[in-house]
């Protein structure tokens, strides 16, 4: 079976690093997994979702001329999710409203005020402690 864009692979993650992830493909061809291609959603942390030796199906999305293979978890497991949709019968009634998060509570001008004095505060004692670490500290007499 021969790796051609669109065509859906199962694979094994090889390697994780913390833009994507390496994925070992029938034939012994590896490929990578961006970070933006392994779920619907924003990814901070790779690890979250995927870990070294997890089997995972792909769809190959692009391949290179010197031999770079692009892979996508989300788009594979998009396909089956509307396969599944479609096959359900439409419901009646008022239109399904994805779920809202939960809101936090509002918070005011000055406890925002104070939060944002409170860290600029604490960005600057640390910046001053490595800068002044890097001139020869307090003081320091230069000639």
């Amino acid at each position: 079976m021969s790796i051609e864009v669109g065509s859906k692979l199962q694979g094994k993650v090889t390697g994780i690093t913390n833009f994507g992830a390496f994925v070992e493909l029938p034939e012994g061809a590896t490929g990578l997994v961006h970070i933006s291609e392994v779920a619907d959603n924003y990814v901070k942390d790779i690890n979250d979702f995927l870990k070294v030796g997890d089997e995972v199906q792909v769809k190959v999305i692009n391949v290179e001329s010197d031999g770079k293979i692009g892979l996508s978890i989300k788009k594979a497991n998009e396909s089956e999710n509307k396969a599944a949709s479609s096959s359900r019968p439409p419901r009646s009634g008022k239109p399904q409203r994805s779920p809202r998060p939960p809101r936090k509570p509002m918070e005011n001008f000055e406890s925002k005020m104070s939060r944002f004095l409170k860290d600029s505060e604490e960005n600057l004692a640390s910046l001053r402690r490595n800068t002044e670490s890097k001139r020869g500290g307090r003081g320091a007499k230069r000639g």
